[in-house]
């Protein structure tokens, strides 16, 4: 392949050779002379035409095919390595096009799915606290069997209104970019005990035991976000509760073993547990196993979506194992050193 500067010098140099030899036997012959002409200009041209006009006739058509909105186009030109090289170019800013596109339309579909999402879980508790104030405007305040359960339901909802705000500024937060973590090393023992020992009560109320293992005796700095890591371990624990049966004596084990370069925690239950298919999406916000039974405990089904966000800010990762009738057990990682 040859540059487009050699291309266009050739065809000049054609021409004019041609014009020179044609005038030169134009004096001799007047029919050779204008056929020489004729022919070093059809030359000419074709070069021009082959190497130059045609390849820029053919971008020009990929470019109206975009615009037209047509089938995917790649430009091929392989006239001169100039052009090879505005080929190539302008593929890569299609590619890259293509790409923005089908981003945009992907979270297009997210953020409808998402307000979705938002407007029914925001309508659900709004409708219930609704008709409880409204039964209670109509007499039943003054009826003392059911005043204060009605007062006592309408409160729940309004809770889980606000844990729900609480979670979405959350999540919104941490996939924006605008929460900022701060790193620093802390003491993971007295960490974990401290967020176990938080939770004992509301374990005691459910009849399930809560425990902590694992060697207790000597401290071990780790390096990350001590509140939202609070977060991540309150949030598995709280679910581990929550979906223990409550007619039955359960167990949530807090479990954590000290690694080479990091401590590794998992939280266990012996509760319902989760069937194979939903464990691929059940990081996924709004996401839920069993729909019905997340709203009666309370859930938002933005927790664990916010765990998988705060985890993989550590430059980590979190595993779920479970089986139905068995338990769950999620585990994850925290560095001891500020080196991923």
């Amino acid at each position: 392949m040859y540059s487009l500067r050699i291309q266009l010098f050739t065809a000049i140099i054609i021409a004019a050779v041609g014009g020179v030899i044609s005038l030169y036997l134009f004096l001799t012959s007047q029919l050779l002379g204008v056929s020489i002409f004729i022919l070093s200009l059809l030359v000419s041209f074709g070069i021009l035409y082959l190497f130059v006009y045609r390849p820029l006739k053919k971008i020009q058509e990929v470019i109206y095919g975009q615009q037209d909105k047509m089938a995917p186009q790649r430009l091929m030109v392989d006239s001169s390595d100039e052009l090879q090289e505005l080929s190539d170019s302008f593929n890569a800013m299609l590619d890259g096009f293509r790409t923005d596109i089908v981003q945009m339309k992907k979270l297009e579909r997210v953020r409808s799915e998402f307000l979705g999402n938002v407007s029914h879980e925001l309508r659900t508790p709004i409708f219930s606290t609704q008709g409880l104030i409204e039964t209670l405007l109509h007499g039943a305040v003054d009826d003392e069997k059911v005043n204060r359960e009605f007062l006592h339901r309408a409160l729940q909802n309004i809770e889980r209104l606000n844990t729900l705000l609480t979670e979405l500024i959350d999540i919104s937060r941490i996939e924006s970019g605008e929460m900022k973590l701060r790193f620093r090393f802390f003491d993971a023992v007295s960490f974990l005990q401290s967020a176990v020992g938080d939770m004992q009560t509301a374990a005691e109320q459910k009849n399930i035991s809560l425990k902590l293992i694992g060697d207790q005796s000597t401290p071990v700095d780790i390096y990350g976000d001590k509140e939202r890591l609070r977060q991540v371990v309150v949030n598995l624990i709280d679910n581990a509760l929550k979906y223990s049966d409550p007619d039955l004596s359960g167990e949530v084990k807090v479990k954590f073993e000290n690694k080479k370069d990091r401590i590794e925690i998992s939280v266990e239950d012996t509760g319902i547990g989760i069937a194979p298919q939903h464990l691929p999406r059940i990081f996924e916000r709004f996401y839920r196993v069993d729909k019905d039974r997340s709203r009666d405990v309370g859930g938002t089904g933005l927790g664990l979506a916010i765990v998988k966000h705060i985890v993989e800010a550590h430059n980590s990762s979190i595993t779920v194992e479970s089986q139905i009738g068995v338990g769950t057990k999620f585990t994850f990682a925290v560095m001891k050193n500020s080196v991923a």
